[in-house]
């Protein structure tokens, strides 16, 4: 414990407490002083908690910290039944709650500052289920779901980047290693240019050259753009099947649906909400309030016995047997107009048994609706994510078995030309090759012939203008062609938009149609929703005053009932005290004397007396010790003087033996002289 304190002041002493303590100050510290200590600390960890417990209540103050530490992962020492200890002494500010806190604290300032910083991130707020049914809310859940895993991401990325930083050096062996690869490259620059200036018409190729690098770059960014273009006409076709899948849900919907169907489906919904505000959901809380108030009286209950539990059993017994009795007495003595209102009584609790089944069944269906529904939607949602298209229905998934099976044909009858062709270029490759092998042994023969008439490099020089020039017919050609392309391409699209456009537009209209008809509805809607919640609104009211009331009146019996079990346990002790009074006193007066000896009084009488001879014995006792002390003393100095003047004896006979013991060594030792 001192080495845990000391370490506290070491640290409270350093940066950024300088406390200044010492181990006597901080002993010293009173309860407030060490709450107002430990709410420093734990502001240095997170600021938000950088406040003067002055300002704040005890127990506003104990629920701050114990949030904090519990976001800490704090585990206090002991079982459950220390926590209330812990919590107690938290409030208190003990000493012996408080200095371990402060020592764990200190021990892991920065680890701790980290886990406080991500706490605020990462901590998940918990939305009851039955908000998560509005679309609204599970949408925005699901975004801050998205959004902790993407921080928890992003702070693992960091930490990775704070742990592999690049040192100094091996930056500047990079920078060393560039700078090498740099004068290589221009050396090697340096070199090609000395072999292009031996070249004619080195200056005419190299621009050839420079417009051929042009147009490539050219083309690779057309390719881009055609490739843009494809993937944007790709999604507008997509965007274009969803809207007409929307399209027919709709007019299916619209064709199905009519003023008289919505309203009865209303009508459904609303009987099926009146059910559970009227019957179902006040049988639910009364049955709750019930189970609540039986639960409270037998918490009330002092700790029963095996005793009284065999004693409840058997009236519990008693109770059946009388309710089986009063049963059959009953059924032998019915009236035939009770048995017909017994047999509606019958029917109209199997009926109202099998409704409050079909309403939980109807329950539990909508709620395993809506979250396949929600299922639906995310999984719609994540196809999006990767790029894929709208869940197919049974008729789109045949036109795609369909279109898969002409595929697969068209397919394999593509392979047999590609394996035809593939034998074909096989052939032409050897050809190739022969006409290779030819052509090298023709250029070489041609090499030599310039080189006898002077003219080297001549064939090769025209051979390459020819091929550049060729070379840029072609891309002439393809740079046409592809603009032609494009044009064409732009055509249709326009074309397929207005098509599109004056096909869609009688839709458009029955569409703006059925949204009116929607808004009023969902004004309707909107009217019959607001009455419902105002209903509800003030049957809550209604519900919270009850319970209120209800509670109030279940403490008040409470509270009678204690009272009435204290008063009995009262009234059994004076009533056994008062027993033994009157059996006391009976056997006092009766004239039997073995009775009265057996009475409280003789026995106390017998016990006095033989205290008053043992007092006597005692006092008989304690005068000869006084009369016998003085001598006793005397004698016992006496003994003790003798005892020393003995001890003083021994001591100077054994200093007399060592003396001549001596005195005999050093004879011997002088004849030994005399002798040498």
């Amino acid at each position: 414990m001192g080495d845990q304190i000391q370490f506290i002041v070491e640290k409270l002493n350093q940066e950024p407490f300088r406390k200044n303590y010492n181990l006597i100050s901080f002993d010293s510290l009173e309860s407030l002083q060490l709450l107002q200590l430990l709410s420093d600390v734990l502001g240095e960890i997170d600021p938000k908690h950088a406040v003067d417990i002055r300002e704040e209540l005890p127990e506003q103050t104990a629920k701050r910290m114990l949030n904090l530490l519990g976001i800490l992962k704090y585990k206090p020492p002991g079982t459950v039944s220390d926590l209330s200890a812990f919590r107690q002494g938290l409030v208190t500010g003990s000493k012996t709650v408080i200095h371990p806190v402060l020592h764990w604290l200190l021990q892991r300032t920065s680890e701790l500052r980290t886990r406080a910083y991500l706490a605020r991130f990462l901590v998940k707020l918990e939305v009851p289920a039955e908000f998560l049914q509005d679309d609204t809310v599970a949408d925005f859940n699901k975004q801050y779901e998205e959004l902790m895993e993407a921080f928890k991401n992003l702070h693992k990325e960091h930490e990775q980047l704070k742990i592999s930083g690049l040192s100094t050096a091996e930056i500047r062996r990079d920078i060393s290693a560039m700078e090498e690869e740099k004068d290589q490259l221009a050396k090697r620059v340096e070199r090609l240019k000395k072999r292009v200036e031996t070249v004619q018409n080195h200056q005419r190729m190299l621009e050839i050259a420079r417009q051929l690098r042009l147009e490539k770059e050219r083309e690779e960014s057309l390719a881009q753009q055609k490739q843009e273009q494809k993937s944007q006409l790709f999604h507008a076709e997509q965007r274009l099947q969803r809207a007409q899948v929307q399209l027919k849900e709709m007019q299916h919907v619209v064709a199905d649906s009519k003023p008289e169907s919505l309203m009865k489906k209303l009508e459904e919904e609303i009987n099926f909400n009146s059910y559970l505000v009227n019957e179902k959901i006040p049988r639910e809380m009364e049955s709750k309030k019930t189970s609540v108030y039986f639960l409270q009286k037998v918490v009330a209950e002092p700790a029963m016995t095996q005793a009284d539990l065999t004693a409840l059993e058997s009236e519990i017994e008693e109770v059946n047997a009388q309710m089986n009795q009063l049963i059959e007495k009953r059924i032998i003595t019915y009236e035939p107009a009770d048995s017909k209102f017994s047999m509606y009584r019958q029917q109209a609790s199997i009926i109202s048994r099998k409704k409050a089944a079909k309403a939980e069944e109807l329950q539990a269906a909508k709620e395993e609706m809506s979250s396949l529904e929600r299922q639906v939607e995310q999984r719609n949602s994540q196809a999006h994510e990767l790029g894929g298209s709208e869940v197919l229905t049974e008729d789109e998934f045949k036109q795609y078995v369909s279109k898969l099976r002409s595929k697969n044909t068209f397919y394999k009858k593509k392979r047999q030309e590609i394996a035809e062709i593939t034998a074909e270029c096989g052939i032409l490759q050897r050809t190739e090759e022969l006409l290779r092998q030819r052509h090298e042994a023709a250029q070489q023969q041609l090499q030599a012939i310039e080189e006898k008439k002077g003219i080297s490099g001549y064939s090769y020089t025209q051979e390459e203008l020819e091929r550049v020039s060729a070379v840029k017919s072609e891309m002439d050609e393809v740079k046409g062609q592809t603009l032609d392309n494009m044009s064409e391409m732009v055509k249709k699209l326009n074309a397929m938009v207005a098509e599109k456009k004056a096909s869609l537009a009688p839709v458009i209209k029955e569409l703006r149609q059925l949204r009116q008809n929607c808004q009023e509805l969902t004004q309707e809607c909107d009217e019959k929703k607001i009455q419902y919640d105002s209903c509800a609104a003030g049957l809550e009211t209604n519900r919270s005053a009850l319970e209120q009331e209800v509670k109030g009146l279940l403490e008040e019996c409470a509270q009678e009932e204690s009272n009435y079990h204290y008063i009995n346990c009262m009234k059994r002790s004076l009533e056994i005290q008062l027993q033994r009074a009157k059996e006391e006193m009976k056997a006092y007066v009766s004239p039997d004397p073995q009775e009265r000896r057996r009475t409280l009084r003789e026995q106390y009488t017998r016990i006095i007396l033989e205290q008053e001879n043992l007092g006597k014995k005692l006092r008989e006792k304690q005068k000869v010790v006084r009369e016998s002390h003085g001598p006793n003393m005397k004698q016992m100095k006496m003994w003790q003087d003798f005892e020393k003047l003995m001890e003083c004896k021994r001591e100077c006979f054994l200093k007399q033996q060592n003396q001549a013991a001596i005195g005999q060594i050093i004879q011997e030792g002088g004849k030994d002289r005399l002798v040498l």
